[in-house]
Protein backbone atom coordinates (compact mmCIF):
# COMPACT_ATOMS: atom_id res chain seq x y z
CA UNK A 1 0.00 0.00 0.00
CA UNK A 2 1.39 3.56 -0.91
CA UNK A 3 1.47 6.09 1.64
CA UNK A 4 1.47 9.83 2.28
CA UNK A 5 3.45 11.35 5.32
CA UNK A 6 1.67 13.38 7.10
CA UNK A 7 2.90 16.80 8.62
CA UNK A 8 3.56 15.26 12.11
CA UNK A 9 5.63 12.16 10.46
CA UNK A 10 2.74 9.69 10.69
CA UNK A 11 2.21 7.35 7.46
CA UNK A 12 -1.32 7.49 6.31
CA UNK A 13 -2.23 5.12 3.47
CA UNK A 14 -3.61 6.98 0.49
CA UNK A 15 -6.02 4.59 -0.39
CA UNK A 16 -8.85 3.71 2.41
CA UNK A 17 -12.25 2.61 2.69
CA UNK A 18 -15.64 4.29 3.78
CA UNK A 19 -18.41 3.61 5.54
CA UNK A 20 -20.86 6.71 4.50
CA UNK A 21 -24.37 5.95 4.55
CA UNK A 22 -23.62 2.20 5.36
CA UNK A 23 -26.58 2.54 7.55
CA UNK A 24 -27.24 -1.49 8.57
CA UNK A 25 -25.36 -2.84 11.42
CA UNK A 26 -24.50 -6.22 9.72
CA UNK A 27 -24.01 -4.78 6.19
CA UNK A 28 -21.55 -2.12 7.72
CA UNK A 29 -20.30 -5.38 9.95
CA UNK A 30 -20.06 -7.28 6.32
CA UNK A 31 -18.45 -4.73 4.06
CA UNK A 32 -15.58 -3.44 6.74
CA UNK A 33 -14.65 -6.89 6.87
CA UNK A 34 -14.13 -7.20 3.18
CA UNK A 35 -12.07 -4.06 2.63
CA UNK A 36 -9.77 -5.62 5.49
CA UNK A 37 -9.81 -8.62 4.12
CA UNK A 38 -8.89 -7.73 0.42
CA UNK A 39 -6.24 -5.75 2.50
CA UNK A 40 -7.51 -2.18 2.97
CA UNK A 41 -6.06 -0.54 6.39
CA UNK A 42 -7.38 2.83 6.32
CA UNK A 43 -10.91 3.25 7.42
CA UNK A 44 -12.69 6.26 7.50
CA UNK A 45 -16.20 6.57 9.71
CA UNK A 46 -17.54 9.45 11.82
CA UNK A 47 -20.14 9.98 14.92
CA UNK A 48 -22.74 10.80 12.11
CA UNK A 49 -22.91 8.40 10.54
CA UNK A 50 -24.07 6.26 13.37
CA UNK A 51 -22.22 2.85 12.63
CA UNK A 52 -18.55 3.43 14.51
CA UNK A 53 -20.01 0.59 16.86
CA UNK A 54 -20.24 -1.51 13.71
CA UNK A 55 -17.12 -0.61 12.11
CA UNK A 56 -15.33 -1.63 15.59
CA UNK A 57 -17.10 -4.85 15.82
CA UNK A 58 -15.85 -5.35 12.25
CA UNK A 59 -11.95 -4.84 13.75
CA UNK A 60 -12.12 -7.02 16.29
CA UNK A 61 -13.41 -9.65 14.47
CA UNK A 62 -10.93 -9.53 12.20
CA UNK A 63 -8.30 -10.88 13.75
CA UNK A 64 -5.61 -7.15 11.82
CA UNK A 65 -3.52 -5.99 14.34
CA UNK A 66 -4.43 -2.65 15.65
CA UNK A 67 -1.43 -1.22 14.84
CA UNK A 68 -1.59 -2.09 11.27
CA UNK A 69 -5.09 -0.02 10.54
CA UNK A 70 -5.40 3.30 10.63
CA UNK A 71 -8.50 4.67 11.98
CA UNK A 72 -10.69 7.52 11.28
CA UNK A 73 -13.72 9.13 13.09
CA UNK A 74 -14.91 12.60 12.97
CA UNK A 75 -16.59 15.33 15.39
CA UNK A 76 -19.97 16.53 14.60
CA UNK A 77 -21.66 19.88 14.77
CA UNK A 78 -23.36 19.87 18.00
CA UNK A 79 -20.61 18.54 19.64
CA UNK A 80 -18.13 21.35 18.47
CA UNK A 81 -17.03 23.14 21.68
CA UNK A 82 -14.13 22.80 23.60
CA UNK A 83 -16.13 20.38 26.95
CA UNK A 84 -18.39 18.59 24.20
CA UNK A 85 -15.32 17.37 22.22
CA UNK A 86 -13.94 15.90 25.01
CA UNK A 87 -17.38 13.72 25.67
CA UNK A 88 -18.02 13.02 21.91
CA UNK A 89 -14.51 11.38 21.51
CA UNK A 90 -14.60 9.13 24.61
CA UNK A 91 -17.81 7.93 23.43
CA UNK A 92 -16.43 7.71 19.85
CA UNK A 93 -13.28 5.80 20.81
CA UNK A 94 -15.90 3.73 23.40
CA UNK A 95 -18.05 2.21 20.33
CA UNK A 96 -15.16 1.90 18.45
CA UNK A 97 -13.66 -0.19 21.14
CA UNK A 98 -10.26 1.32 20.30
CA UNK A 99 -7.58 2.67 22.94
CA UNK A 100 -6.43 5.73 20.50
CA UNK A 101 -7.41 7.02 16.87
CA UNK A 102 -5.34 7.43 14.43
CA UNK A 103 -7.03 10.58 12.93
CA UNK A 104 -9.57 13.10 14.46
CA UNK A 105 -11.23 15.02 12.33
CA UNK A 106 -13.49 18.09 12.75
CA UNK A 107 -16.61 17.33 10.50
CA UNK A 108 -18.23 20.62 9.39
CA UNK A 109 -17.16 24.14 9.49
CA UNK A 110 -19.57 25.21 11.71
CA UNK A 111 -19.81 25.78 15.43
CA UNK A 112 -17.26 26.65 18.43
CA UNK A 113 -15.04 24.54 15.93
CA UNK A 114 -12.24 26.79 17.95
CA UNK A 115 -12.91 25.28 20.81
CA UNK A 116 -13.25 21.58 19.78
CA UNK A 117 -9.68 21.91 17.75
CA UNK A 118 -8.08 23.37 21.39
CA UNK A 119 -9.32 20.04 23.40
CA UNK A 120 -8.18 17.63 19.86
CA UNK A 121 -4.71 19.79 20.31
CA UNK A 122 -4.69 18.28 23.95
CA UNK A 123 -5.92 14.49 22.77
CA UNK A 124 -3.42 14.73 20.64
CA UNK A 125 -0.54 16.12 22.61
CA UNK A 126 -1.81 12.93 24.98
CA UNK A 127 -0.88 11.24 22.39
CA UNK A 128 -4.80 9.42 22.18
CA UNK A 129 -4.85 10.32 18.57
CA UNK A 130 -2.04 10.16 16.31
CA UNK A 131 -3.08 13.28 14.20
CA UNK A 132 -5.92 15.80 14.44
CA UNK A 133 -7.95 17.42 11.23
CA UNK A 134 -10.44 18.94 9.61
CA UNK A 135 -13.05 18.16 7.06
CA UNK A 136 -15.20 20.55 4.44
CA UNK A 137 -12.96 23.14 5.43
CA UNK A 138 -13.12 26.07 2.44
CA UNK A 139 -9.67 28.07 2.47
CA UNK A 140 -10.65 30.96 3.87
CA UNK A 141 -11.36 29.11 7.29
CA UNK A 142 -8.52 26.18 6.77
CA UNK A 143 -6.16 29.25 6.63
CA UNK A 144 -7.66 30.42 9.60
CA UNK A 145 -7.54 28.01 12.13
CA UNK A 146 -3.97 27.19 10.59
CA UNK A 147 -2.50 30.83 11.63
CA UNK A 148 -4.21 30.94 14.91
CA UNK A 149 -3.47 27.64 16.71
CA UNK A 150 -0.80 25.22 17.74
CA UNK A 151 -1.01 22.48 15.82
CA UNK A 152 -1.57 22.65 11.98
CA UNK A 153 -4.32 20.37 10.62
CA UNK A 154 -2.71 16.74 9.49
CA UNK A 155 -5.60 16.51 6.93
CA UNK A 156 -8.34 18.40 5.54
CA UNK A 157 -11.03 15.53 3.88
CA UNK A 158 -13.25 17.36 1.58
CA UNK A 159 -15.49 16.93 -1.96
CA UNK A 160 -12.79 16.07 -4.36
CA UNK A 161 -13.68 13.91 -7.82
CA UNK A 162 -13.21 14.13 -11.86
CA UNK A 163 -16.37 17.32 -11.68
CA UNK A 164 -14.99 19.19 -8.30
CA UNK A 165 -11.41 18.47 -8.80
CA UNK A 166 -9.50 21.55 -6.44
CA UNK A 167 -6.26 21.29 -8.12
CA UNK A 168 -5.65 25.27 -6.42
CA UNK A 169 -6.67 24.26 -3.18
CA UNK A 170 -4.66 20.91 -3.39
CA UNK A 171 -1.34 23.60 -3.74
CA UNK A 172 -2.52 26.00 -1.16
CA UNK A 173 -3.04 22.67 1.03
CA UNK A 174 0.20 21.58 0.29
CA UNK A 175 1.57 24.91 0.97
CA UNK A 176 0.47 25.12 4.66
CA UNK A 177 1.33 20.89 5.34
CA UNK A 178 -1.91 20.06 4.96
CA UNK A 179 -3.14 16.72 3.48
CA UNK A 180 -6.22 16.75 0.99
CA UNK A 181 -8.20 13.52 1.65
CA UNK A 182 -11.05 13.28 -1.01
CA UNK A 183 -14.63 12.39 0.11
CA UNK A 184 -16.89 10.97 -2.55
CA UNK A 185 -14.53 10.14 -4.98
CA UNK A 186 -16.75 9.17 -7.67
CA UNK A 187 -19.32 12.21 -7.04
CA UNK A 188 -22.11 9.30 -6.11
CA UNK A 189 -22.52 8.66 -9.93
CA UNK A 190 -23.68 11.80 -10.65
CA UNK A 191 -23.34 13.49 -14.07
CA UNK A 192 -23.07 10.09 -15.29
CA UNK A 193 -19.55 9.69 -13.98
CA UNK A 194 -19.86 5.64 -14.39
CA UNK A 195 -20.52 6.26 -17.92
CA UNK A 196 -18.62 8.83 -18.97
CA UNK A 197 -17.15 8.41 -22.31
CA UNK A 198 -13.86 9.80 -21.36
CA UNK A 199 -13.03 7.80 -18.45
CA UNK A 200 -14.68 4.91 -19.86
CA UNK A 201 -11.69 5.06 -22.64
CA UNK A 202 -9.16 5.72 -20.55
CA UNK A 203 -10.05 2.54 -18.70
CA UNK A 204 -10.88 0.55 -21.53
CA UNK A 205 -6.80 0.92 -22.97
CA UNK A 206 -6.12 -0.25 -19.41
CA UNK A 207 -8.45 -3.09 -18.82
CA UNK A 208 -9.38 -1.06 -15.92
CA UNK A 209 -12.89 0.49 -14.90
CA UNK A 210 -13.91 4.05 -15.11
CA UNK A 211 -14.07 3.59 -10.82
CA UNK A 212 -10.40 2.42 -10.62
CA UNK A 213 -9.52 5.37 -13.39
CA UNK A 214 -10.84 7.70 -10.86
CA UNK A 215 -9.29 6.60 -7.91
CA UNK A 216 -5.90 5.62 -10.10
CA UNK A 217 -5.92 9.87 -10.94
CA UNK A 218 -6.57 10.58 -7.35
CA UNK A 219 -3.71 8.52 -6.31
CA UNK A 220 -1.11 9.96 -8.63
CA UNK A 221 -2.16 13.11 -7.70
CA UNK A 222 -1.64 12.87 -4.66
CA UNK A 223 -5.07 12.66 -2.96
CA UNK A 224 -5.87 10.24 -0.11
CA UNK A 225 -9.21 8.70 -1.50
CA UNK A 226 -11.96 6.47 0.53
CA UNK A 227 -14.21 5.05 -1.64
CA UNK A 228 -17.24 3.47 -0.04
CA UNK A 229 -19.21 0.01 -1.59
CA UNK A 230 -21.38 -2.85 0.46
CA UNK A 231 -20.51 -5.07 -2.64
CA UNK A 232 -17.53 -7.24 -2.11
CA UNK A 233 -16.87 -7.59 -5.75
CA UNK A 234 -16.67 -3.68 -5.92
CA UNK A 235 -14.49 -2.93 -2.88
CA UNK A 236 -11.78 -5.40 -3.97
CA UNK A 237 -12.36 -3.51 -7.76
CA UNK A 238 -11.58 -0.62 -6.16
CA UNK A 239 -8.66 -1.92 -4.05
CA UNK A 240 -7.12 -3.19 -7.41
CA UNK A 241 -5.37 0.34 -8.62
CA UNK A 242 -2.13 -0.34 -8.44
CA UNK A 243 -0.85 -2.08 -10.92
CA UNK A 244 -0.99 0.17 -14.21
CA UNK A 245 -0.65 4.36 -14.49
CA UNK A 246 -2.16 6.69 -15.96
CA UNK A 247 -0.54 8.87 -18.80
CA UNK A 248 0.46 12.26 -19.04
CA UNK A 249 -2.17 13.03 -21.58
CA UNK A 250 -4.70 10.49 -19.47
CA UNK A 251 -4.36 12.28 -16.61
CA UNK A 252 -4.71 16.14 -19.33
CA UNK A 253 -7.91 14.35 -20.63
CA UNK A 254 -9.45 13.76 -16.63
CA UNK A 255 -8.61 17.41 -15.63
CA UNK A 256 -10.52 18.51 -18.77
CA UNK A 257 -13.64 16.96 -17.08
CA UNK A 258 -13.57 19.72 -13.86
CA UNK A 259 -17.21 21.58 -13.48
CA UNK A 260 -14.71 23.74 -10.83
CA UNK A 261 -18.63 23.52 -8.54
CA UNK A 262 -19.65 21.78 -5.57
CA UNK A 263 -22.30 18.79 -7.31
CA UNK A 264 -23.85 18.10 -3.50
CA UNK A 265 -23.49 21.43 -1.07
CA UNK A 266 -21.73 24.78 -0.81
CA UNK A 267 -20.44 24.89 3.01
CA UNK A 268 -20.73 29.35 2.26
CA UNK A 269 -24.71 28.85 1.60
CA UNK A 270 -26.90 29.94 4.37
CA UNK A 271 -28.99 27.09 3.66
CA UNK A 272 -26.55 24.29 3.97
CA UNK A 273 -25.12 26.15 7.07
CA UNK A 274 -28.71 25.90 8.43
CA UNK A 275 -29.21 22.99 7.70
CA UNK A 276 -26.07 20.66 9.10
CA UNK A 277 -25.92 22.96 11.99
CA UNK A 278 -29.51 21.78 12.94
CA UNK A 279 -28.82 18.23 12.62
CA UNK A 280 -28.57 16.38 15.67
CA UNK A 281 -27.45 12.88 16.52
CA UNK A 282 -28.33 12.60 19.94
CA UNK A 283 -30.24 14.03 22.39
Amino acid sequence: MQSVTLNNGVEMPLLGFGVFQVNDPDECVASVAAALQVGYRLLDTAAAYGNEAAVGQAIRESGVPREELFVTTKLWVQDASESAALTAFEKSLDLLGLDYLDLYLIHQPYGDYYGAWRSMERLYGQGRVRAIGVSNFYPDRLIDLTLHNEVVPAVNQIEVHPFFQRADYQQLMGEHGVQIEAWGPFAEGRNGLFTNAELAAIGAAHGKSVAQVVLRWLIQRGVVAIPKSVRADRIAENFDVFDFTLSEAEMAAIANLDLGASQFLDHHDVAATLRLSGSKIHD
